[in-house]
């Protein structure tokens, strides 16, 4: 079974970055996505929003930080993940995220400048994953090296 998740839409709010107590590096911003459809009773358009949380790890959360704000348009790909906690009064909580794979700017209305960052093996979090198969979710690739044309 697959949990894999593509979305397109506006950042709602600038991303922010944390540090877990182990010096990881996570950045999360709010994403709308909007459906629009013509209603064919009455040939009005409507639209519905949903609003996701995406959460970002390592050199991909410093990279997002950088490059994206409020009000750009992305893509996310990734996977959905839910999280469950007790609130100080007791209540119980449960929220839905997406842990972004990719992430990437729309093309659609806009342009980018891409800047390739170069990466050293002591500041890139981490070697390959071993053992072949397919690579851990927000860790490098084999194949980061690699030029993409």
């Amino acid at each position: 079974m697959d949990n894999t998740v593509t979305l397109v839409g506006n950042v709602t709010r600038d991303p922010e970055i944390r540090y877990t107590p182990s010096g990881q590096t996570v950045a999360t911003f709010g994403l709308a996505v909007n459906r629009r459809w013509q209603n064919r009773q009455n040939n009005e358009w409507e639209e519905q929003t949903s609003f996701f949380d995406v959460k970002c790890w390592s050199q991909m959360a410093e990279n997002v930080a950088e490059s994206v704000q409020k009000g750009t348009r992305v893509i996310v790909t990734g996977r959905l993940e839910q999280r469950s906690w007790e609130t100080d009064s007791g209540d119980k909580r449960s929220k839905v995220e997406v842990v972004a794979d990719e992430v990437a700017p729309s093309l659609r209305w806009a342009t980018a400048t891409v800047n390739r960052i170069e990466r050293s093996q002591a500041g890139s979090g981490g070697g390959a994953p071993s053992g072949g198969g397919r690579p851990v979710a927000n860790e490098p690739s084999p194949y980061d090296n690699e030029e993409p044309f």
